[in-house]
């Protein structure tokens, strides 16, 4: 996948580049299977000092092209295509008890989480205390279904995130 889409992650790399006037990529450490930290690659698209989205970075992000690097992650081993999007730390590794099953799958690109909060910034950005209402609403859904995944997961399972993922 990333040989075939190489034109592209050029492309997109070049443009964030320009528009955000620093090294297009953005390298950020997150949690992985089994809580082991692993670096991630996005194409950037904020602006390191304005924190502006600008025109092309509203596209990557609209169509999800600023997720193209990670197809590195995944063959690094790092991340699968599907799997529970690997967050910071303080998240997947302070889960508890039970919901901790989920530092046993590789983190992905997709999932049905992700599919679902797919405006989750501008979910976040309607609430007055967006942080509280990530910890307490968005996260903890993100959790069961990516819990569901976990205890459902096949190969079918995966065909039908991916699909969605690209026609949704």
């Amino acid at each position: 996948m990333l040989i075939a889409l190489s034109w592209l992650l050029l492309l997109c790399y070049l443009l964030a580049s320009i528009e955000t006037r620093s090294n297009g990529l953005f390298v950020q450490q997150r949690v992985g299977q089994f809580g082991k930290l692993f670096w991630i690659y996005k194409l950037k698209t904020m602006h390191p000092k304005s924190q502006k989205i600008g025109f092309f970075s509203q596209f990557f992000r609209k169509y999800k092209l600023d997720e193209l690097p990670q197809f590195y992650n995944v063959i690094k081993g790092d991340m699968s295509v599907v799997g529970p999007r690997p967050d910071v730390s303080g998240y997947y590794d302070c889960l508890n008890e039970n919901d901790r099953r989920l530092l046993e799958l590789k983190p992905g690109i997709t999932s049905e989480a992700s599919i679902k909060y797919k405006n989750e910034d501008l979910l976040l950005s309607a609430q007055s205390d967006p942080k509280k209402y990530n910890d307490t609403v968005i996260f903890p859904d993100k959790v069961k279904m990516n819990l569901e995944y976990f205890e459902h997961q096949s190969f079918m399972t995966d065909l039908k995130i991916i699909f969605k993922t690209v026609f949704n």
